[in-house]
């Protein structure tokens, strides 16, 4: 079974072509479900990496799935690199009593823009990383079907303990407050937002969006709103939008 949770189609898209190259079935987060158990014990998981570490969403996710005597592989999708992501990851599995055996990563487009200095991949990058992915997802599907463990094939990056033991804590405690999320003029009250939040944390009102507490922070709504009507405070202002589009 491929689990995979996804806000902008980079660990959709990663989780399908996996699922196509292992035969393997395929389960997208639910924010109300547990997984159920996989009939041959192997569990896939693919998620993005928020802030060099595992997001909150998806820790929630492993805690309330029953993983013991499974085998666990990871996906990490991100932009330039993992930090120590991959050590989280087993940390939590094996903690739930499963079998935490090899992770990969697979770089993708950028999707974060809720900081200064952060924004989209240009068009010329964004099409090279994608090329990339089939290849990549290949590879990977070799290594999980032939049940390789203690595998860490991983772009950790420069300075991944201060990546993921210092900024990630921080991000997590400070940079993931919904509350900053508003609509501008341009909103047309058309409820996309609303209908593809993953947590469905959003609810119309008089034709405007309302971001609740549940944000798993996946910027989903940002990027898809077809009218780029969605604002995190002024952080995005003249910031890039990215959906995947395979």
């Amino acid at each position: 079974m491929i689990a995979y949770f996804s806000g902008t189609g980079n660990s959709r898209y990663a989780a399908r072509l996996l699922a196509r190259a292992l035969g393997d079935e395929l389960v997208e987060f639910d924010p109300e479900k547990s997984l159920p158990r996989p009939a041959n014990g192997r569990l896939v998981w693919v998620f993005p990496v928020y802030s060099w570490g595992v997001p909150p969403v998806v820790e929630d996710w492993i805690n309330r799935t029953d993983c013991e005597d499974l085998d666990h592989f990871a996906v990490l999708t991100c932009g330039d690199d993992a930090g120590l992501t991959d050590r989280q990851w087993r940390s939590l599995v094996a903690k739930r009593g499963g079998r935490p055996c090899s992770v990969f990563t697979v770089i993708m487009p950028n999707v974060y823009v809720l900081m200064k200095g952060f924004d989209v991949d240009s068009e010329d990058v964004t099409r090279l990383k994608l090329s990339r992915v089939p290849a990549r997802i290949e590879d990977i599907a070799q290594h999980i079907q032939s049940a390789e463990t203690g595998i860490d094939d991983v772009v950790r990056g420069r300075f991944a303990w201060i990546k993921s033991k210092i900024i990630y804590p921080w991000f997590k405690r400070h940079a993931m407050s919904p509350l900053p999320f508003h609509p501008t003029d341009a909103c047309t009250g058309c409820g996309s937002c609303a209908r593809n939040c993953p947590m469905r944390n959003i609810a119309m009102a008089d034709r405007q969006p309302h971001w609740g507490q549940n944000c798993a922070m996946c910027l989903r709504c940002y990027h898809q709103c077809p009218s780029h009507a969605v604002a995190y405070a002024n952080a995005t202002n003249k910031k890039g939008r990215y959906l995947c589009p395979m």
